[in-house]
């Protein structure tokens, strides 16, 4: 076995285990009902022993909170709802004790309304440096044709600022205007958010929405080459602080057009693959590998030190921007019944409810998640198996406390049920009464303890980082399998995507006299020889095989 590389590898993020965490909803410290940095850092921990090794902190600046913390108000300080700036500190020192990254949350497209740079700006006169923070027209007319994301609530990109006597743009919600990249002040405030936060020790960040930076009238006002000079001189700022930085860019496009923002190696060290996630549970549903396959197959590759980032479940909706409209009549059809569950274009559910709370399909999933080429990143909660409460309107169903124990609030605070920023699950399923760590952590059979072994497990083995996939083609098309290969470790991963059990014959000749060595219990299975190797799987069963040389 081979361990991965080390936390101060330039390029650590290649092999690592990111665990996303919002500050309000994982531990309150000082008993307000709001989770806290105080209360982050005394989980650490937990999240050490879990085998995580990066946290992706979501926005914890001062913010109206209309949209969670990405309508920032001020860059530079920490909402006190989740303590202060020594608080930070503290928590960010804690972590690199323990080998944890942090990374924060940038987000570069837009602010609050209640920004002072907003409000500098529309009192500003129009043409002023003050003024032009912002994008402004006398109309609605210029963009026209650029898609509305939140088609639930917005029915413009443009709002009518009474005080401003102009419209300002947006490409989110109407209370979140568009920062404007062709104003060289923005620029210079960005950066110096940038070295405020890398000076205190943060070691990336994840870059919000980067597709919309720049505008040109005519055009989608998506993905043009303006915006990639933007992150260019982003990344060439950030190498300046030494390496080790991350940037990682969120970009819901196909990708073809999300490998752009990788550049040359010049531009962002990682992105997010949205198309493999839907298709994930479309190959499941259908018992078909085919969708998995033709998403990973159609990715173009990237720069050698480049990396994606996949997940199964994250604090937005399953997003089903990025399929055909077909495929999303399908997803609608066969995970969201319900239509309180559906919002914009995808569906607002935590992955146990979306797999009906089966735990083959929940192991499944995240064995897909830890074997496919790129860095996994796991959902605060969904290592227990989390619900939601699709009834708390907008997303915040998939954003509920943290279920620690069976006691009150679900050990997640110690103040009064009705001052907890939001309601606990506290269904029959799902209630934090049922699923909770402490119970988990006494149960070796547990979700919780599978979720550390496949995590450490996975950590052992750069090639699920570092190496490259290479699909076999079975008879049977309920099963997916491939090859993982980076210098001279050799992985075999073969998953049943159905309910049934399934037989596989799988074409391995060329590796004839390997030996492959199953590498959950480490059990020896015979060599393989010319014939095709027979293998039978379990409903929703997966191996992975580390395949040893003759003699080794």
């Amino acid at each position: 076995m081979r361990r991965a590389g080390t936390s101060h590898d330039p390029r650590w993020y290649k092999d690592a285990v990111i665990y996303e965490v919002p500050v309000k909803s994982f531990y309150d410290g000082n008993g307000d009902g709001i989770g806290d940095f105080i209360g982050l850092e005394q989980k650490l921990d937990y999240l050490q022993k879990l085998g995580v090794t990066c946290l992706w902190v979501l926005p914890f600046f001062p913010s109206p909170l209309r949209d969670d913390g990405y309508d920032i108000a001020d860059y530079c300080t920490i909402n006190p709802s989740y303590g202060t700036i020594e608080d930070f500190k503290r928590f960010l020192k804690a972590a690199h004790d323990r080998g944890l990254k942090v990374i924060g949350e940038l987000v570069v497209n837009h602010t609050s309304d209640q920004h002072p740079w907003f409000q500098r700006a529309r009192h500003a006169p129009p043409g002023s440096p003050e003024r032009d923070y912002y994008v402004w027209s006398d109309t609605e007319e210029l963009y026209q044709g650029v898609r509305i994301i939140f088609v639930d609530t917005e029915r413009s990109n443009w709002t009518w600022d009474p005080v401003a006597k102009a419209y300002y743009y947006h490409r989110f919600f109407h209370h979140q205007p568009d920062l404007n990249f062709d104003n060289p002040a923005v620029m210079k405030e960005i950066l110096s958010v940038l070295d405020y936060w890398l000076d205190m020790g943060v070691d990336g960040f994840r870059l919000d929405a980067v597709p919309y930076l720049v505008k040109r009238d005519g055009t989608s006002c998506e993905n043009l080459p303006e915006t990639h000079a933007v992150i260019k001189a982003i990344r060439a700022h950030v190498d300046l602080r030494g390496p080790g930085k991350m940037l990682l860019a969120e970009a819901n496009q196909l990708p073809v057009d999300v490998r752009e923002y990788f550049g040359d190696g010049d531009e962002c060290h990682m992105a997010y693959h949205f198309p493999v996630m839907p298709r994930l549970f479309m190959g499941i549903h259908l018992e078909d590998r085919q969708p998995i396959v033709d998403a990973i197959e159609q990715t173009p590759p990237i720069p050698e030190s480049c990396q994606w980032a996949l997940f199964l479940r994250n604090h937005d909706e399953l997003t089903l921007e990025m399929v055909t409209d077909e495929e999303r009549d399908y997803m609608y059809l066969a995970y969201s019944q319900d239509p309180q569950a559906r919002i914009n274009a995808g569906i607002r559910r935590r992955l146990a409810p979306l797999v009906g709370n089966d735990r083959r399909q929940i192991e499944l999933l995240h064995g897909l998640l830890f074997s496919f080429p790129g860095t996994p990143i796991v959902y605060y909660g969904d290592e227990i198996g989390m619900g939601d409460n699709v009834y708390l309107g907008d997303r915040n169903g998939v954003r509920t406390p943290m279920q620690w124990t069976s006691d009150r609030n679900g050990g997640f605070s110690r103040a009064d049920p009705a001052r907890l920023y939001s309601p606990l699950i506290m269904d029959h399923v799902y209630g934090y009464q049922s699923v909770n760590v402490e119970a988990e952590e006494s149960d070796t059979a547990s979700l919780l303890y599978w979720m550390r072994n496949m995590i450490r497990l996975r950590r052992l083995f750069t090639v699920f980082g570092r190496g490259t996939i290479e699909f076999l083609a079975p008879s049977n098309r309920r099963v997916l399998a491939y090859l993982r290969r980076c210098k001279d470790d050799l992985i075999l991963c073969v998953a049943n995507l159905a309910g049934s059990v399934q037989p596989a014959e799988l074409d391995l000749g060329a590796l004839n006299g390997y030996v492959p060595v199953e590498m959950l219990g480490y059990t020896e299975f015979p060599a393989i020889g010319e014939l095709p190797y027979f293998l039978t799987l379990g409903p929703y069963g997966f191996y992975w095989f580390e395949l040893q040389r003759p003699g080794a």
